[in-house]
């Protein structure tokens, strides 16, 4: 990328980014539809919006070498891993407890980033991750626990961040070989594959849900995956770690929406710790920023 491609600021474009996302969690807790049918026609509707501009930046897919394509595969394999879990999870908690575990993304994104790019970091850094952390913690500590549905549900969110920290370590190094938009098209169509593969192998039905259900197949490829998208175009500027600590702001909007859009109980202290989630994310966020000042100064 040109320096003159580089935006101003990334702290907008990642606040629309948890915005967008907060309500993927909403969407799901208002279907009946299995998590992996969900997470399939996201990605089945996410593809087809993005061909247009696909189609037109179609020259693009001709600088996509074989390892290119083959790092492309994993990463719409790891993606659609990341939403039939944490789908999955949302069927069995709550949405706090399920979107809490995420905390545990830049820290997942950090010791991968550090293993395969040889990132590293300042204590700045880890002591806002860590104020972040502790807020979110805060919030869905009530949740977490409760009973063994309650249990598998966290297990299943804990894998789904492993699988999304996997999809942004190999995005952050394919996503800077060819348009964003290109590689959002390639990994949304390879997840939704291989969720359409496990779904015929596991014989759930493809079709005969009901119409509010292909209301938010819809609603979930188009609002929430909107932050993939900006997530993959980032990709350019920031490393992996910063956009998962950026995510730390969707258990705070997603817990919001779910005690306004579903009933869910939410205490005075899980608002407090919701008030450290934003201080950190808002502080990370600043010196990410300083940082990368500094760096196109030099």
């Amino acid at each position: 990328m040109n320096h003159q491609d580089k935006p101003k600021s990334i702290s907008i474009p990642l606040i629309i980014s948890i915005i967008a996302i907060s309500f993927a969690a909403i969407f799901v807790k208002w279907s009946d539809a299995p998590s992996t049918i969900l997470s399939m026609y996201r990605m089945v509707f996410a593809s087809i919006f993005i061909i247009p501009i696909a189609w037109k930046k179609r020259d693009a897919f001709k600088q996509i070498t074989k390892k290119d394509w083959f790092f492309l595969v994993f990463s719409g394999f790891f993606l659609a891993m990341h939403f039939a879990l944490w789908f999955g999870s949302l069927k069995l908690t709550t949405v706090a407890s399920s979107t809490v575990i995420l905390a545990l993304q830049p820290v997942v994104a950090l010791v991968g980033g550090f293993i395969l790019y040889k990132e590293r970091t300042n204590k700045a850094a880890l002591v806002t991750m860590g104020i972040a952390i502790v807020g979110v913690m805060m919030i869905g500590w009530g949740d977490i626990g409760l009973g063994k549905e309650a249990i598998i549900g966290d297990i299943l969110s804990f894998l789904c961040v492993i699988a999304v920290v996997c999809y942004l370590l190999i995005g952050q190094n394919i996503v800077r070989k060819i348009s964003h938009w290109i590689y959002s098209f390639c990994v949304f169509s390879f997840a939704a594959i291989f969720l359409g593969i496990y779904n015929l192998i596991a014989g759930i039905d493809f079709v005969g849900y009901e119409k509010q259900d292909w209301g938010i197949f819809l609603l979930l490829a188009i609002f929430p995956t909107i932050a993939h998208v900006i997530f993959n175009w980032l990709l350019n500027y920031v490393n992996s770690t910063t956009i998962s600590m950026s995510v730390l702001g969707e258990p705070v909007g997603a817990t919001l929406l779910a005690v306004l859009l579903l009933g869910e109980r939410l205490v005075g202290w899980q608002i407090i710790g919701g008030i450290f989630v934003l201080t950190g994310v808002f502080l990370f966020l600043i010196q990410q920023k300083n940082r990368i000042a500094y760096k196109d100064a030099g």
